[in-house]
């Protein structure tokens, strides 16, 4: 074996060597933060540690990328819900007011049960809001959805079953 092949890092600490500045500068300039846009590139590399997979190098920068846009959708997307809820909050008299450990697991649950609304199909995620959100009955839902009423069982069914996987520890 070439001595050269000894010195030459693993692929994993290769990628992170060659492209973290770049990573970490691109989301910095996409962000307005650089906080943030440390903890990004961070968790950006433990998702793909995570994963096991590291890209071919000539399509790290475009896979980082990939990879990182969606951890920025990820934290706006949990940065609405958390303002969301602390304006739900905000109607609360002091007495009820939650501590900030129970607001940051609240939130955490809040963030889960987001993502499992998001992976349910359309007219699932539709049915499960309509009936508790807005209190409709199964039938009202299904003439609004255009399906049975039994499709509507399944989709609520199917909703809560989700909600309730994405609760568990």
């Amino acid at each position: 074996m070439p001595a050269t092949d000894l010195a030459s890092p693993p692929p994993f600490e290769r990628l992170y060597a060659e492209h973290h500045g770049w990573l970490r500068d691109w989301l910095r300039r996409k962000l307005g933060n650089a906080h943030d846009a440390a903890d990004l590139a961070h968790d950006t590399y433990l998702r793909l540690l995570r994963s096991g997979h590291v890209p071919p190098q000539d399509a790290s920068r475009r896979h980082l990328a990939q990879v990182a846009n969606g951890l920025v959708v990820d934290l706006y997307r949990r940065r609405a819900i958390e303002a969301a809820y602390l304006d739900a909050l905000a109607a609360l008299p002091p007495a009820l007011m939650p501590s900030p450990e129970e607001r940051a697991l609240a939130v955490e649950a809040l963030v889960q049960l987001d993502a499992a609304l998001q992976s349910l199909a359309p007219k699932a995620r539709e049915a499960l809001l309509l009936c508790r959100l807005d209190g409709l009955g199964y039938r009202e839902i299904a003439t609004r959805l255009g399906v049975s009423v039994s499709s509507v069982e399944k989709y609520v069914a199917a909703a809560l079953l989700a909600c309730h996987r994405a609760l568990q520890p």
